[in-house]
C-alpha cells in the first residue's frame, strides 16, 4: 500500500571509450534546445510542442503510450481553463501547508507545469499512480522557459516578470490533491537556462569578451554559475515551495553551457577567479543544502548520464566525485537513446536499454562506494522514443529492472509531455503475468534476462586519442577544449541535441 501523507501543518518547514562527447541531451536539451511557451494551448500541443522543454519537432507517436486519452478537444479546456474553479494561491496568512511522508522507495514520473495546473491531467496522472507502483511526481516549479509555475511571492521573480505565465494557479490545490492521494511531490527547479532572468538582469548571465551578454551557437543565453546572486534567487524559490510542503528540491541544469570551444572562447564568467567549473557546481550544491537545512528537505541534482563514467569534467562542471557528497541524491540521466554507437561496448545502445542502464549505474555505484558521505543514486529513465526500436513497455521495464538488479530501488521516468507507458509499471496488486523486457535486443520474459545479458553484441574498442586542435567533440556535437576533455565511455549522440525528447540537465 502506498505511503499516505500525514496531517497538515502550518509551519514552515549514470567498457569502452567513446571519443565524441555529444550533448547528453536529456529530456531537456532535449528540454534544452526548446523554446519557451508564451501562451496557453490545447493540451495536445502542451504535451508535444508547447511544453517549454519539448521541441516542436517532437512527434506524438514518440511520446509513449498509456494515459493518452487525456487531452481536451478545444482550447477552452486548455491548461488554464482546466483549473476553472481553483483560486489562485491565497495570501501567506491564509495558506495551508502540507506534510508528506517519503516513500520507502521513490518511483516517480515527471509532471510538466502545464499538466500540474490542469485538473484533467492531474486526475489522470493520479489515477495512474493509484493503479500502479508510482508514488512520486517531479513537478516543474521553474522550467527552462524561466517562468515560475505558480504565483510566487519571491521579489526578484516578480520584478523580472517570471510570474507572468502562471501554469499552476494554485499550488495549495495541487499539493492538497497529492496529499490526499498519498503521492510524494518533488520540486524541479531549472537554474542556468533562464531567458527571463537573463533578459531582465543581464549582469547575471555569462558575458561576452567582446561586450554584452554571451550566447551559444544556438543563440541561447546562459546564467553564470559563479554568480552568487543566481544562487540566492533559486534558493529563494526553493525555500518558498519547501515552506508550502515540498519535501525535496531537485536542481536541474546545474551546470555550465555545453558549447564548442569556438563559442566558449568568447565566454567570460565574472567571479570565476581562476577556479575550475567543478568548484562552482559543488559550492552551489553545498550552499543550497545548507541554506535549506532548517526546512529539513532533501536537496538533489539532475546530472548528465556521462558523469557516472567520465573521470574528468567534459566541460560542464559535473564530475561525480565533485558533487555526490554534497547532495542527498544524484539523478543521472541514463537514457539509452542518447549514447554513442559503441558506448560500453554496445553496437546500438538504444536497442539495449537493460545493458546501457545497468552499465552506467554500475559505474556510479562503484564511484560512490569509494567516497565517504556519498549521496544516493536515483536514475532518470527513458519513456519516450528517439530512433528504433520504439520504446514501449519492454524497453521501459528493462531499464527499471537494470536498476533493481544493481540494488537501486528508486527511479523516475521522463517524458516531456508527461505521458507514460502504463504497461511498463507494476500494477498495485502486482504483475498478473511475467513482464517482458528488451535484453540482448530481444523482447523476452524478465526471467530470461541473465542468459541474454552476457551475449550483448560488442564493437572493437577504438584506440585512445589524446586530443588535438580544438579537442574532442563536445556535448552538443561541437568540441570542448582539448585540455578539458578525456575520452569518455557512454556519452550522448549528437543527433539527440535539441530533439525535443531527452534533456541533458
Amino acid at each position: 500500500m502506498k505511503q499516505m501523507a500525514v496531517g497538515l501543518r502550518v509551519a514552515v518547514p549514470s567498457l569502452v571509450i567513446a571519443f565524441l562527447v555529444a550533448a547528453c541531451g536529456r529530456a531537456d536539451g532535449m528540454p534544452e534546445g526548446s523554446a519557451a511557451v508564451d501562451a496557453p494551448a490545447p493540451e495536445e500541443a502542451v504535451d508535444i510542442a508547447a511544453n517549454s522543454e519539448a521541441s516542436p519537432e517532437a512527434d506524438a507517436s514518440s511520446l509513449g503510450t498509456g494515459v493518452n486519452a487525456l487531452a481536451p478537444t478545444n482550447a477552452k479546456d486548455s491548461v488554464h481553463a482546466a483549473t476553472d474553479g481553483i483560486a489562485a494561491d491565497a495570501t501567506p496568512a491564509e495558506r495551508t501547508f502540507f506534510h508528506f511522508t517519503r516513500p520507502d522507495h521513490i518511483r516517480g514520473l515527471y509532471v510538466n507545469s502545464w499538466s500540474g495546473g490542469s485538473r484533467r491531467r492531474m486526475a489522470a496522472l493520479i489515477d495512474l499512480a493509484e493503479r500502479t507502483e508510482i508514488n512520486t511526481f517531479v513537478i516543474d516549479i521553474k522550467d527552462a522557459s524561466g517562468y515560475v509555475s505558480h504565483p510566487s511571492e519571491v521579489p526578484l521573480a516578480q520584478e523580472v516578470g517570471a510570474t507572468e505565465d502562471i501554469r499552476i494557479p494554485s499550488m495549495a490545490w495541487l499539493l492538497g490533491q497529492l496529499e490526499a492521494a498519498g503521492i510524494y511531490p518533488v520540486a524541479r527547479i531549472v537554474i542556468v537556462k533562464d531567458p527571463v532572468l537573463a533578459a531582465a538582469r543581464p549582469e547575471l548571465a555569462v558575458q561576452d569578451t567582446a561586450g554584452g551578454v554571451w550566447t551559444d551557437n544556438n543563440g541561447v543565453v546562459w546564467l553564470n554559475p559563479f554568480n552568487k546572486a543566481v544562487w540566492e534567487y533559486h534558493v529563494d524559490l526553493a525555500r518558498e515551495v519547501a515552506e508550502m510542503g515540498f519535501p525535496e528540491i531537485q536542481w536541474d541544469y546545474v551546470r555550465f553551457p555545453d558549447a564548442p570551444a569556438s563559442a566558449l572562447g568568447r565566454a567570460h564568467f565574472p567571479g570565476r577567479n581562476g577556479q575550475p567549473r567543478t568548484t562552482a557546481i559543488r559550492e552551489f550544491l553545498a550552499y543550497s543544502r545548507d541554506a535549506l537545512a532548517d526546512l529539513e528537505v532533501d536537496v538533489t541534482a539532475d546530472v548528465f548520464g556521462v558523469t557516472t563514467s567520465a573521470t574528468r569534467d567534459v566541460g560542464i562542471g559535473q564530475v561525480w566525485e565533485s558533487f555526490i557528497d554534497v547532495v542527498d541524491v544524484a539523478l543521472p540521466m541514463v537514457y539509452p537513446s542518447h549514447y554513442w554507437k559503441g558506448s560500453y561496448g554496445v553496437e546500438e545502445p538504444n536497442a539495449y536499454p537493460y545493458e546501457i542502464v545497468r552499465k552506467a549505474l554500475r559505474d556510479a555505484l562503484e564511484r560512490s562506494a569509494a567516497l565517504e558521505g556519498a549521496g544516493a543514486t536515483r536514475p532518470w529513465l527513458q519513456d519516450f522514443t528517439l530512433g528504433p526500436p520504439r520504446y514501449e513497455a519492454p524497453e521501459v521495464r528493462a531499464q527499471i529492472q537494470a536498476a533493481y538488479d544493481l540494488g537501486i530501488m528508486e527511479w523516475v521516468l521522463w517524458n516531456p509531455g508527461s505521458r507514460y507507458t502504463e504497461d511498463a509499471l507494476e500494477p498495485a496488486e502486482g504483475f498478473a503475468a511475467e513482464p517482458l523486457v528488451r535484453v540482448g535486443n530481444q523482447v523476452v520474459p524478465v526471467s530470461r534476462r541473465f542468459e541474454l545479458f552476457d551475449t550483448t553484441t560488442v564493437v572493437a574498442q577504438p584506440e585512445e586519442e589524446s586530443g588535438s586542435g580544438d579537442g574532442a567533440p563536445g556535448p552538443d556535437g561541437g568540441s570542448t577544449p582539448a585540455n578539458d576533455t578525456l575520452p569518455v565511455p557512454g556519452v550522448a549522440r549528437p543527433d539527440t541535441v535539441g530533439a525535443g525528447i531527452g534533456r541533458s540537465g
